[in-house]
This record gives C-alpha cells, structure tokens and sequence, in this order.
C-alpha cells in the first residue's frame, strides 16, 4: 500500500505546482469520504478501489478529470451540467475551485453502490447478537463477536480466530496442555496453521515448554 501512495505521490509531483494543489485537493477528498478504500495506480492514474475500482481522477494541462464510472455520472446528471461531461468522466477546469461537496457526495454514492454490489454476491447473515456480517466462507462466524471474545491477553492473545475456536475445540486451556500435543495433532484441527505453530513454538521455549515429540 505504501508503495502505490508512493507512485501516486510520484504522480502528482509530475505536474506543474498548481495543478498538484488540486490534485492533491481532490485526494484529500476521496480519502475523506473513502476512509477503507485503497489507494493505488490503475490505466496509468491515481486510482482509489473498494470492493472494485471506486474513482479514478487525473491531472491534464487545463482541467482535472475525475472518474466515478458510469453509474457515478448518471445518479448527478444534473449536478454535473456545470461541467463537460461523458459516460464515464467529469471535467473540472483548474482556472475554477473544485466543488467540493459534490465531490464528496459523488464519492459516497459510489462507496455505497460497491457495498450494495459486494453484498448482493455474498450472503449477508445475523449473528445471535444482531450483528450483520457477510459470510464469505463455510464458517458462519460473525467477526465483531470473534474480536470482542477474543482473549487480551496469554497464550491465545496471539492467535486468529479460527485458531482459537480449534484449540477450544480441543479442550486446550493452557501451555502446558499445548505441550502435550505434537505438532501434527494441532495442525490436524480445523482452522489451525503453520503460522499458529510458529507462535505458539515460541512461547512454549519461553515457558521451558515443548510440543511433544
């Protein structure tokens, strides 16, 4: 991630220093109204993605183009008039301020529409604490109540879920019932990995412990 903001960076500094003003203007923007999307470059220009390519935006010698896709231009067909317009583009002309609030609310919809886009591939389920989450594998399991049960401290601290339901599973409470299993016993249990045997290995030598050979 730091790397595309590098590139994006990269980017702007391309341009004549006014003009990276605004487009730096018009990234503080996205960002704003985007907090989860991801920055990177897409077609060559800085580009901002949540479940899918959210907005694009680019810098030329006279105007800023900003790319909500076609669905994005559409919904404020008539707030965009001010503007030469397509399919997929808006034109805002750097002699004129960037108007901001319609920006911000172009983004918003967008952000909406791909989460609505998301959620109508996936099955959004409730869990018994009336949490909506959207279930994206086999395991039914609402991830607000997994962070919340998740212990804050000792051996299971270190763990992921799946990893923790596993040695819950189990019956295995404490270190010392950990080292009484070997390593392929643990890595047969549902949800539990190589990376969980790393971390556990190494609080086990700290406790003078082992897994069982």
């Amino acid at each position: 991630m730091a790397k595309q903001q590098t590139l994006v960076d990269k980017y702007i500094s391309s341009f004549p220093e006014d003009t990276q003003v605004v487009l730096q203007q018009i990234r503080t923007l996205i960002r704003n109204a985007a907090v989860d999307a991801t920055e990177t470059m897409s077609y060559g220009i800085p580009t901002f993605v949540l479940n899918g390519n959210l907005v694009h935006f680019a810098g030329y010698k006279n105007h800023i183009g900003f790319y909500p896709g076609p669905n994005g231009i559409e919904h404020f067909a008539k707030e965009i008039t001010a503007y030469k317009n397509s399919k997929g583009a808006i034109q805002f002309p750097l002699n004129e301020p960037l108007p901001k609030k319609l920006i911000t609310k172009i983004v918003t919809y967008r952000v909406t529409q791909n989460i609505l886009k998301l959620a109508a591939k996936s099955k959004v389920s409730t869990c018994k604490n009336g949490h909506p989450f959207t279930k994206t594998s086999d395991c039914p399991t609402c991830p607000i109540c997994e962070k919340e049960r998740k212990p804050k401290a000792g051996f299971m601290s270190v763990l992921g879920a799946p990893a923790i339901r596993a040695l819950e599973g189990a019956n295995i409470k404490t270190l010392k019932q950990l080292s009484k299993k070997t390593e392929k016993e643990l890595l047969a249990l549902h949800g539990f990995g190589p990376s969980s045997i790393k971390k556990l290995k190494s609080l086990l030598k700290e406790e003078g412990l082992s897994f069982k050979k």
